[in-house]
């Protein structure tokens, strides 16, 4: 039996045909447009040296910040203080010299007390004083000389102690300068060394003034004695009322 196709059939199959290629267009075209990277040489250096500049831009204000944190601790170091202090030191030294000057025998360091006791008793020899008085005074001198000689000898041994003192002070004030921290540091050690220069110039004065006080009071003590000698003497060589003839008494009976 033979088969014959339908018409119908046929068109339905010449239709499909027909449609294949417009369906399958899309899929074997080609791409609608190619995307190309151009490079530009000269903008790409220059922004390598606008990179570059921008980094050094920051880099020289990390420095200057670096810069000014450094400059703030200098700040801070010159504007410590030093922790080291001998002024109580040096004034008890100071003191005690003062002291030993205050306690000064018979005649004070004071010049209307000078003065007052001058008078007293380093004046002319009175004419009318008696020898008891005399010898009276001359030994009150002789006290007031060697008060003198022993509050020189005082005032030098006080002045030596202060020695082995101001070295200690000293060795410390150097110490603490070398290893200052700072400007103000610095400063203040070397004012306190000059400090320590003062002390050691009142001790020098206090002893010249002492020894000068007590070379003072023996000078003063000869002269006075030769005035004295002066008024003895005369009143030894001057002529009395001699010998006065009277009646005498034998065995208490008159006889």
């Amino acid at each position: 039996m033979t088969t014959h196709r339908s018409p119908r059939r046929a068109l339905r199959l010449a239709a499909t045909l027909l449609a294949m290629p417009i369906a399958m267009a899309p899929m074997l075209s080609p791409p609608a447009a190619a995307q190309w990277v151009v490079y530009d040489p000269t903008n790409y250096a220059q922004n390598v040296l606008t990179a570059a500049r921008s980094l050094e831009q920051i880099n020289n204000q990390i420095r200057s910040l670096q810069n000014e944190a450094q400059g703030l601790i200098n700040q801070a170091r010159n504007l410590a203080s030093l922790p080291y202090s001998s002024l109580q030191q040096l004034q008890q030294n100071v003191q005690r010299t003062q002291q030993l000057l205050q306690q000064a025998q018979n005649i004070a360091f004071d010049v209307q007390n000078v003065d007052r006791m001058f008078q007293q008793q380093y004046g002319r020899a009175s004419l009318s004083a008696t020898d008891a008085e005399l010898i009276s005074g001359a030994r009150t001198r002789w006290q007031n000389t060697v008060g003198g000689l022993q509050d020189a000898m005082r005032v030098q041994a006080g002045v030596v102690t202060n020695i082995d003192t101001n070295r200690a002070e000293m060795s410390s004030l150097v110490g603490q300068s070398q290893g200052a921290t700072g400007a103000l540091q610095a400063t203040q050690a070397g004012n306190q060394l000059l400090a320590l220069q003062s002390q050691q110039l009142s001790d020098l004065i206090a002893l010249i003034s002492a020894n000068g006080r007590s070379g003072a009071l023996t000078e003063a003590e000869r002269a006075a004695a030769a005035e004295q000698g002066r008024e003895q003497r005369r009143r030894f060589l001057t002529p009395g009322a001699g010998y006065q003839p009277g009646n005498a008494r034998m065995y208490g009976n008159g006889n």
